[in-house]
């Protein structure tokens, strides 16, 4: 049974001038001729996206949306009318945003954080940026140092509120922090601290961009190393360069630096100098 907004494999059981059609168990469903793969035939296999054409019709594309059903997402508006808004997810067809469903006012070239959802009545996906009642802390599938996706929700004075692998939501501190981010933005991270929570049961989840300890040591390691060959083996940084600096040309924070370098000089990979890393 095949399901909307969601890819699926469906095999080719009939050809048409305007495409193929895919054997769904029924009528079938039109792939336009303009996503069908080259050399495509009768009784081949088509992985494809399934929603609903301007016309409410079922149809397929090999296109790749921004985000699929349950996703949440960071999507540009593209127009705004009294219904709604329409939202650029990658597909012919713009993602509806309904009046009822959005936080604030829409505007033209805005991205907004939204969940994708279906409409149990007509099947239609239809996007909301009404996103708290998705999340939640009370039940978590996470633990402490583990990996995972983070996506900016929203700012607050000590940094921004996340939310992790779609489900939770954490915060990220602005000091630890090395780069700009905006709302709709993905991270890489992991989970610094779970708090248990009080009166409400739900737990506080502490969060940080990039790999845990020694594992992220060992990354900033090979880029160090990396830029050393593509750089005649010499970097021009060192302990008083500042934070800044080190992060716009490694994307690292100046701790991980120096921890990195560290461990370099120890295993004798590197030189420090008064003006730089030179490589062994």
């Amino acid at each position: 049974m095949v399901q909307i907004g969601t890819y699926c494999v469906l095999k080719v059981f009939r050809e048409k001038p305007m495409g193929v059609f895919l054997d769904d168990g029924a009528d079938g469903i039109l792939l336009p001729k303009r996503f069908v793969p080259p050399g495509t035939k009768i009784g081949d296999e088509v992985s494809v996206f399934l929603y609903h054409d301007g016309e409410d019709r079922i149809i397929a594309t090999t296109q790749r949306p921004y985000g699929i059903l349950g996703d949440i997402v960071g999507l540009k508006a593209v127009s705004v009318n009294p219904q709604g808004a329409f939202l650029d997810w990658g597909l012919m067809k713009d993602l509806f945003l309904p009046k009822s469903r959005q936080s604030g006012f829409v505007r033209v070239g805005e991205t907004r954080l939204v969940k994708i959802l279906r409409d149990e009545q007509t099947g239609r996906l239809f996007a909301t940026e009404k996103l708290d009642a998705f999340l939640s802390n009370k039940t978590l599938s996470v633990a402490e140092k583990e990996a995972v996706n983070l996506i900016i929700y929203r700012k607050t004075d000590l940094g921004y509120v996340v939310i992790i692998n779609n489900r939770h939501t954490g915060l990220l501190y602005a000091s630890e922090l090395f780069r700009p981010v905006k709302v709709g933005d993905r991270l890489e991270g992991f989970i610094k601290k779970i708090i248990p929570g009080k009166d409400d049961g739900e737990f506080l989840i502490d969060v940080v961009a990039g790999k845990p300890g020694y594992q992220r040591v060992a990354t900033e390691e090979e880029n160090i190393l990396n830029l050393l060959r593509t750089h005649n083996n010499f970097l021009p940084f060192h302990d008083k360069s500042s934070p800044e600096e080190i992060y716009q040309f490694f994307g690292m924070s100046k701790k991980t630096f120096k921890m990195a370098v560290g461990k370099l000089y120890k295993d004798r990979k590197v030189i420090l100098t008064g003006e730089g890393i030179r490589g062994t």
